[in-house]
């Protein structure tokens, strides 16, 4: 059945409504939600049928699928993941609903008039979940983790420069703070998937052998930080196109360090082993426009569509399968979903360069099959979203 999901038939299972235990419940449940409509809501604003909201449609589509859809998990996935390094509470109960209204506020009221309390609340929302997942990082000294306060800090920063700019209080190019945002959540990626990739290759495939070579992992990650701070200085042309190449190795030494041909067989592994692919595959092709061959869209959607949207939809159901008590593998719909995902990015970014005459056809396919991926995910996860876990244990 659609809504199963390996449920107990035992009379003590447990009851109730758990969606506020957790921070992955409501985040992911929003997040996959959101992004199932957005694209036809951008879609009617693109033609117009939504009046004159303050963010226009190409600044609204991209603020929505990075300080909308892509926050959204990244602070679903921290607060939950947060609660475990530091051994002490993240939010949850109403202080988890209220960064959740917080969310859905903001999401609201770009499509408005509204401009300033629209930048008000979405330059509020990453420094209220920094501000929530600091507190117990420095009750438990937890100083590893301490960067990811500090990224969703800056994550603030570039959202108040794109609102700024867009209020006409500042003057600088209008997508700096939207690709700024993209560089950080990229390095959040990197991160993330450098820690838990290699360890669920290990631990979900016997012999697997998935490895991380320090000298590759400082490398990678720190390719990202130098791309970061090229583009805040505005640096283009060589110096860009030398750096993204130059990443472009290092994340694709990386991915073969951990042995992806060995997961063809893990569709919950596979998944994540895909959707990092496109990371280096989204670095070339920044070369590529830094040196005038290629359009910047090619390399943007690349990362968005292929990195961000793959990760996230392997991760948002490992993790929420994991922290719901239930077995790590992906029955038929999770797998429709992931196929989904990975052949929207496939057609948003390669059927364009290759059949430029079907760009709007790839627009529309790819759009498709990504609203069909996450609306999938969100009917079959509200059940487990909003129960429970099974084992009984908190969270």
């Amino acid at each position: 059945m659609l809504m199963n999901l390996e449920e107990p038939a035992r009379a003590d299972a447990p009851r109730g409504f758990a969606l506020w235990q957790l921070g992955f419940r409501p985040f992911y449940l929003l997040a996959s939600s959101f992004a199932a409509v957005s694209i036809g809501l951008w879609a009617l604003q693109f033609t117009g049928w939504l009046g004159r909201p303050y963010l226009p449609a190409p600044i609204w589509h991209a603020h929505e699928m990075i300080f909308g859809f892509a926050l959204a998990v990244v602070v679903g996935f921290l607060f939950t993941a947060g609660r475990n390094w530091a051994n002490l509470p993240t939010p949850t109960g109403w202080r988890l609903a209220a960064l959740a209204g917080l969310w859905v506020a903001g999401r609201v009221l770009v499509l408005t008039p509204f401009g300033w309390a629209a930048a008000v609340v979405n330059v509020a929302f990453p420094l209220a979940a920094a501000v929530a997942l600091a507190i117990p990082f420095l009750q438990a000294r937890n100083q590893r983790n301490y960067f990811f306060v500090g990224l969703l800090a800056l994550l603030s920063v570039a959202v108040a420069g794109v609102h700024l700019e867009q209020l006409g209080v500042v003057r600088f190019p209008g997508w700096v703070g939207i690709q700024l945002a993209l560089d950080v959540v990229l390095f959040i990626m990197a991160v993330m998937a450098g820690r838990v990739v290699p360890m669920f290759t290990n631990n979900g495939i016997p012999g697997a052998g998935a490895t991380r070579h320090a000298l590759v992992e400082k490398f990678a990650l720190g390719s990202v930080l130098a791309l970061l701070a090229a583009d805040a200085l505005q640096a283009g042309g060589a110096v860009l196109a030398v750096l993204a190449l130059a990443a472009a190795v290092a994340h694709l030494a990386r991915w073969v360090l951990w042995r992806p041909w060995k997961t063809l067989r893990t569709p919950i592994v596979w998944v994540l082993h895909a959707a990092y692919a496109w990371i280096p595959v989204h670095l070339v092709f920044r070369a590529l426009a830094a040196a005038g061959w290629l359009a910047p869209s090619a390399a943007t959607h690349a990362l968005t569509v292929g990195a961000i949207g793959g990760l996230i939809i392997g991760m948002i159901t490992r993790t929420a399968r994991g922290h719901t008590g239930r077995p790590l593998r992906a029955d038929r719909y999770e797998i429709a979903c992931y196929l989904m995902v990975l052949l929207a990015a496939v057609t948003r970014v390669f059927l364009p360069l290759l059949a430029p005459a079907l760009t709007l056809q790839a627009m529309l396919w790819s759009a498709g099959l990504w609203s069909a991926a996450f609306a999938l995910y969100a009917v079959r996860y509200w059940p487990v979203l909003t129960r429970p876990r099974l084992d009984g244990k908190p969270g």
